[in-house]
């Protein structure tokens, strides 16, 4: 874009780009990351977020806790719940029982596609609610107790 093209519109018509990237790769999974549209399209950071935004409004593409943003595909539903509901989830999923070992924090993270620190947080979460126990630095968690499942209307 040249420097001569007004800034009012701009985000849209960046909006407009990528959404036609995303109808042509339909492999495409991730959004470019705002470095790579300034860097393309020789804008400021503030224009590419509010790209994001308006292909966010339009229900293509939603944040990634990491600053990412991922394209979400008609008919995709994606779980939003806290990352310490669905790895508690894991427990009823798998059918482990109490005193099981549990997957460490690394197998965890790859699993759920966020970092370990994010993880080790949730796994804390679920220890002060008596769900898992601690095994100490090295030592692999285990079950404690079943989560309980709340029902909601």
């Amino acid at each position: 874009m040249s420097q001569q093209t007004s800034p009012r519109g701009t985000f849209l018509k960046i909006a407009e780009a990528v959404k036609a990237r995303i109808e042509a790769d339909t492999d495409m999974t991730e959004l470019p990351s705002a470095a790579d549209l300034m860097r393309d399209y020789k804008i400021s950071r503030g224009v590419a977020l509010r790209a994001f935004g308006a292909l966010q409004r339009d229900g293509i593409a939603e944040p990634v806790p990491g600053g990412r943003w991922r394209v979400v595909r008609s008919g995709e539903r994606a779980d939003r719940r806290p990352l310490e509901d669905r790895i508690a989830d894991i427990i009823t999923d798998e059918g482990l029982e109490a005193g099981a070992a549990f997957p460490s924090a690394s197998v965890l993270a790859a699993r759920f596609g966020v970092s370990r620190p994010t993880v080790t947080k949730a796994l804390d979460k679920l220890e002060a609610a008596g769900v898992l126990a601690s095994g100490g630095q090295g030592r692999v968690r285990t079950i404690r107790a079943l989560p309980i499942r709340e029902e909601r209307s």
